[in-house]
């Protein structure tokens, strides 16, 4: 049998996305814009799902449909971002993807308060639904990403393609 010996953790790269010539005091060059966008982003999402929660509370022990919805359309408008930026990545501006992805619709879709509605469903010993809100949530938030991104693809593949050529022509 042979046995695995471990790396040394200073051979590990630190980041995959960053390449391993990149001493690890340079990582965090440059990241403020980043993190500033991320925040702002943030607090805009937390503050129109709390807007959502004000306008269509729900009712203790009660399916939390509006916390479903948000996620789905948070879901929605990530798949559709994510198309976007995907296809149009040398014409986006690097913090395009942070400030809306990461920021906005991660402020917006709220994970959290999906496990305490599922926690408060359990306590209400409404089994069903909690684990419908359970599942339902995981697979409603999956397939919403996948088919909007899906459908921007190919609602937008003439302007995609026509982006490519004129690059091509460059």
């Amino acid at each position: 049998m042979t046995s695995v010996k471990p790396r040394d953790p200073a051979e590990e790269p630190v980041d995959p996305d960053v390449g391993a010539d990149v001493p690890v005091s340079g990582l965090w060059d440059g990241q403020a814009p980043v993190f500033a966008v991320v925040a702002v982003g943030g607090a805009l999402g937390a503050v129109a799902r709390y807007g959502a929660a004000v306008l269509w509370p729900t009712a203790s022990g009660r399916f939390p449909w509006t916390t479903f919805l948000v996620n789905v359309v948070g879901c929605a408008l990530i798949g559709v971002l994510m198309a976007v930026v995907a296809e149009l990545r040398p014409h986006t501006h690097r913090l395009v993807r942070p400030f809306l992805g990461t920021g906005v619709l991660g402020g917006f879709t709220t994970f959290s308060t999906y496990a305490m509605d599922v926690r408060g469903l359990l306590v209400a010993e409404r089994y069903a639904a909690a684990g419908a809100c359970l599942f339902g949530t995981m697979a409603a938030a999956v397939l919403t990403v996948w088919g909007s991104a899906s459908l921007t693809r190919y609602a937008l593949a003439e302007r995609f393609a026509a982006v490519a050529e004129t690059e091509g022509a460059r």
